[in-house]
């Protein structure tokens, strides 16, 4: 059993190297891991069940995510968790929904931008975003966990790069019919529902649309400056409905 498992990671290994868009498929691979071990998905009996359970996954998340009120205090492992809270997820959905995101959009995104660029991008990107939420809400002792600001700058870059690239989108109002749509059309209507969103959150920190809004246009500003004239139509082969799961505040 341990050999088929070490000759599988190998395999994977060497495709994800092989491939156009190794970043992308690494930092998917880093997040399902970390969600894997970590309290919230439930698996793993040394946190228990029920109550201790949930002191466990709270714990966790203040541990790893960002708190807004503690951020600003100074100390070294409240600064470090812009990065850490990247690669830590709420629960199953919140994971798969930005992993989805990430995978449809990153593997382009990168092939235009480079490896090295796009992991520098994709984190420093992730961090800022984080942070602006947490100059917003600087009182808030909630935890904010999630990838969401990152990819939401991947999906504004890739706005600007691919404008007329054609998703293929899955919309709820239409009974989940694949609907094939040009970025300029998807990517906008996704960033008008979290403002949207963001402006109908009043009773105090949930999901953290403001991240989304700052890693999107932090995104798309970069990508503006950074490169020429977008390119040509694209297809991208598939993609989720209009909005992710956002981040966390477990």
């Amino acid at each position: 059993m341990i050999s088929k498992w070490s000759a599988s990671i190998v395999r994977a290994g060497r495709s994800v190297r092989g491939s156009s868009a190794p970043v992308t498929y690494s930092l998917i691979a880093l997040c399902c891991a970390v969600f894997l071990v970590g309290p919230a998905s439930g698996l793993g009996p040394v946190y228990g069940t029920g109550d201790d359970l949930l002191a466990a996954q709270r714990a966790y998340f203040r541990r790893w995510g960002v708190i807004p009120a503690d951020l600003f205090e100074g100390s070294a492992g409240s600064a470090l968790t812009p990065a850490t809270a990247l690669f830590v997820h709420g629960s199953w959905v919140h994971l798969l929904g930005n992993m989805l995101f990430l995978y449809v959009f990153g593997a382009m995104t990168e092939e235009r931008m480079g490896r090295v660029q796009f992991i520098l991008f994709y984190v420093g990107c992730g961090c800022l975003a984080l942070l602006g939420y947490a100059v917003a809400n600087a009182d808030s002792e909630q935890s904010l966990v999630g990838a969401s600001g990152a990819i939401s700058a991947v999906l504004g870059a890739f706005l600007y790069l691919f404008p007329r690239a054609r998703v293929t989108s899955l919309l709820p109002f239409l009974f989940f019919l694949p609907v094939r749509f040009p970025a300029w059309v998807v990517l906008p209507f996704w960033a008008a529902l979290q403002w949207l969103a963001a402006g109908r959150a009043s009773d105090g920190p949930g999901v953290a649309y403001l991240a989304h809004l700052v890693g999107f246009g932090l995104g798309f500003g970069y990508a503006s400056v950074r490169y020429g004239r977008p390119t040509g139509p694209t297809r991208v082969k598939a993609a989720p409905a209009p909005a992710p799961e956002g981040e966390n505040q477990p």
